[in-house]
């Protein structure tokens, strides 16, 4: 296939992105969380919308669906039916047309109890559960759901690219920074963000390898990140969902 997955910025740093078949003008998003711009790029660059997945049901990631209907009216992939005119759950796939890819369905609960990924051997979109360097905040499910469901992408391939839903990036590798002082790689990483975003462009997508490498939240069972938070909260931390809570919790106030 031609496919190229490019970002539409919508508002204040949410990605609804974009996966376009460029030979056959077609193209799927990804939580379009308002319809005005989405709709515009769709004109500018003369594509059809053939389908709407949704990560989960937080306003900026569904707002956009109704007034985007209106327009094209799609299938909307979704784990609520509230939301979505096609429920799915862990284990389905979702087929749009022969011209778009296929997408794998995980259940990731932890930021909210409705949320899925999407992916297949090249792509993740994750929504708010696993960003560049970060996790999502956990507003309704609790830090162990969190941690398993970002140990489920973890397993995935190192060489899948990661298409998380805002612009954390650069915010996320300052807390790395503070919790890994010594990590090169984070260190480098920083640089290099801070660079992209002073010209504009996106940090995204990352990788399941960069992110192993450079995201604390998936490396709570080092002994260097479990030293560092006993050091925090002044007390021993014996299994890595502790130090994952623990540094979420620092992460919060951060």
């Amino acid at each position: 296939m031609d496919l190229l997955i490019l970002p539409i910025a919508t508002l204040k740093d949410n990605y609804v992105w974009t996966v376009v078949n460029t030979k056959k003008k077609c193209a799927l998003i990804v939580d379009p969380g308002e319809a005005e711009p989405v709709l515009q790029y769709f004109k500018q660059h003369d594509l059809t919308l053939c389908g709407i997945l949704i990560t989960h049901h937080h306003w900026d990631h569904t707002n956009g669906i109704a007034g985007i209907k209106k327009v094209f009216d799609v299938p909307v992939f979704a784990k609520q039916k509230s939301i979505g005119t096609v429920m799915v759950k862990e284990g389905d796939v979702v087929m749009i047309n022969e011209f778009l890819p296929s997408y794998h369905v995980l259940e990731i609960p932890g930021h909210t109890l409705d949320h899925l990924a999407y992916y297949n051997e090249d792509s993740l979109f994750c929504g708010d559960t696993l960003f560049a360097a970060g996790c999502g905040r956990l507003f309704e499910g609790n830090a162990e759901q969190m941690y398993q469901s970002l140990q489920k992408m973890a397993a995935l391939s190192q060489d899948t690219k990661v298409y998380c839903a805002h612009e954390y990036t650069q915010n996320n590798l300052k807390f790395a920074e503070q919790v890994e002082p010594a990590n090169q790689e984070v260190i480098e990483r920083l640089k290099q963000v801070k660079l992209q975003r002073e010209r504009g462009l996106p940090s995204l997508p990352s990788s399941l390898g960069a992110e192993k490498a450079t995201n604390p939240f998936l490396r709570c069972e080092l002994e260097g990140v479990i030293a560092r938070l006993e050091e925090r909260v002044g007390r021993r931390l014996n299994k890595a969902i502790d130090v994952f809570a623990e540094m979420r919790k620092w992460k919060d106030g951060f």
